[in-house]
């Protein structure tokens, strides 16, 4: 196995849809989308239920997310507490099944959505001790580089838990970004042969749950519209180089990988990307899929949405 580092400069060390068609149900305060695998309840107004989210799916929408649950939240303050108790009734969960919850955090606004984590009834009932950490994407910068996904989770969430050091999984930000996404796939071998990671049925990492961001252009984790990448079959993580976003070196899990989790959640916030989220779930015909629509997890993938997002539907 490839070394891996130990030293975070600043920082503390580390180691390295099918939907059926939407049928609206209301109780007090909640909304409720059937999606042919179970009732679920965004927390929604009765009056946005009647307006705002008449949400309208294309046959071949419905068709190829049959999967895929939508929770439609008032603000992004609802939708953070939705995310917080689904993230610890899923740790509860495979911490009872099996003594141990890969959680996988992207960058952006969804650290900032995992606040709700750090504040109790959650930071004092979770079982942290079980929890291992991991990046679907990171920036090939220093650790305490203001571009950095780990910065960014160690400073908004990582530092206000008690998980331990040793299982929070960074890349070695001294190599290359292909000698980075080589030793993160190499860790992940090794967690796999120990039993930390599951295996899916592909023979790829399944992780427990792996939240997602959503950028204005479709794209997820670092996989872009268009880009050579989404199509890669075969390595677990791999690098860019020239990615439209600076910083332009990355590393980045794959679809197969992406694909394998047992749960995804997929949160998206804000009126700026509302037209992306009608593209992905809404009336759009466009033949060429964004990365966003490739996210098609074995297991169950999750929509958090808030009004801003949702207000196409």
């Amino acid at each position: 196995m490839a070394a891996v580092s130990t030293s975070v400069r600043s920082l503390p060390s580390v180691r390295h849809l099918r939907l059926s068609r939407l049928s609206p149900t209301v109780a007090p305060g909640r909304l409720s989308y059937s999606t042919g695998i179970r009732a679920i309840s965004p927390i929604c107004s009765v009056r946005s239920r009647r307006s705002d989210y008449r949400a309208r799916f294309s046959a071949s929408a419905m068709a190829e997310s049959s999967k895929a649950k939508v929770e439609v939240h008032d603000s992004e303050e609802v939708l953070a507490a939705s995310l917080a108790k689904y993230t610890a009734d899923l740790s509860s969960k495979f911490v009872g099944e099996r003594g141990a919850f890969t959680f996988v955090v992207s960058g952006g606004s969804l650290i900032k959505s995992l606040r709700k984590l750090t504040e109790p009834p959650y930071v004092d009932s979770i079982d942290w001790s079980k929890w291992h950490v991991f990046w679907v994407d990171e920036r090939v910068v220093p650790k305490d580089h203001d571009d950095s996904n780990y910065k960014l989770a160690y400073d908004g969430f990582l530092s206000k838990v008690p998980i331990l050091p040793g299982n929070v999984y960074s890349i070695n930000d001294a190599l290359s970004a292909e000698g980075a996404a080589d030793d993160y796939e190499t860790c992940l071998k090794h967690l796999v042969k120990s039993g930390v990671i599951n295996i899916s049925e592909a023979r790829f990492p399944k992780f427990d749950l792996m939240l997602l961001g959503m950028g204005p252009d479709g794209h997820v984790a670092s996989l872009f519209p268009g880009h050579v990448l989404i199509n890669e079959k075969v390595k677990w993580v791999t690098f860019i180089k020239d990615s439209p976003k600076p910083p332009p070196e990355r590393i980045t899990f794959t679809f197969p990988v992406i694909n394998s989790s047992a749960y995804i959640a997929l949160v998206v916030a804000g009126a700026g990307k509302a037209h992306v989220v009608q593209t992905a779930l809404g009336d759009s015909q466009s033949s060429e899929k964004l990365p966003v629509q490739l996210v098609s997890p074995e297991g169950e993938l999750t929509w958090f949405l808030d009004k801003g997002a949702a207000s196409m539907l």
